[in-house]
């Protein structure tokens, strides 16, 4: 169902059904706005026991939306201003559902970390192969707060999955990723996915998808959601939990953006 956040702001909200919700999540779409992906994506969580908001963080956008989806358009919006949009739709769903759990997809991968790095009421972050990019290590008017400084901050567990072969994100900058979490002593999960591109998750997206390694990142996502937000990852401890591996000849400039 569609729900007002605010403002011009909406977004699409997915309860499960006849089942007690587990907890919520708020995921945020990729570069292309709020698309069926996305939706899916919202879909499914709810399958799975949760309530699901999808916010359109472009509703005051006025440009081309066909441009992009297409992805030959780029949005990008100062921060703050996003994590106004995400603030409003964390306290929509917190009186559904009460645990909060807030994803990032692509592009939307940095919200996370934006938010998490300043609400002290979430129960996780999660960031699918986002916020890791070069760019995100310095800041800019768009972007105050360097991606080390927000990691340093956060206030709870947080959830990374990353493909070995992204065009967009280097193994280095993974590694940048997990060392300012355990200098800072945050807990965190992350998983490198061999030889996998940039969103393998997105079925829409024939070029990038992988039906069978989207399986075990899905099934890696729900384990987490179902520990943090059962409550399983409590703060009496720092958790650091790594896997990955690489090819012994990897090398970033050889990885391609796919379609």
């Amino acid at each position: 169902m569609k729900v007002q956040l605010g403002g011009d702001c909406e977004g699409e909200l997915y309860l499960p059904g006849g089942k007690t919700a587990a907890g919520a999540v708020v995921i945020l779409h990729e570069r292309y706005g709020l698309v069926q992906h996305t939706l899916d994506l919202a879909q499914r969580l709810a399958h799975d026991g949760y309530v699901a908001l999808a916010p359109n963080l472009f509703s005051r956008w006025q440009g081309d939306p066909e441009r992009l989806r297409q992805g030959t358009a780029r949005v990008t919006l100062p921060d703050d201003e996003v994590a106004a949009v995400i603030d409003r739709a964390i306290d929509a769903v917190k009186t559904r559902a009460g645990r909060v759990a807030l994803m990032g997809v692509c592009q939307s991968g940095r919200y996370p970390l934006v938010v998490g790095s300043r609400r002290s009421d979430l129960a996780a972050c999660i960031v699918f192969y986002g916020g890791a990019q070069q760019r995100d290590w310095e800041a800019s008017a768009l972007q105050p707060r360097p991606m080390g400084e927000m990691l340093r901050e956060l206030r709870a567990p947080a959830l990374f999955v990353f493909g070995e072969r992204d065009h967009t994100i280097s193994l280095d900058n993974v590694r940048r990723v997990r060392d300012a979490l355990e200098e800072a002593r945050r807990s965190y999960r992350m998983k490198v996915f061999a030889d996998m591109p940039h969103g393998f998750l997105n079925d829409t997206m024939p070029g990038r998808y992988r039906p069978q390694q989207a399986k075990e990142a899905w099934a890696f996502l729900l384990v987490f959601l179902r520990e943090v937000l059962g409550g399983a990852w409590s703060g009496e401890r720092v958790r650091w939990e790594f896997e990955g591996a690489s090819s012994a000849d990897y090398n970033f400039t050889k990885n391609v953006r796919l379609e």
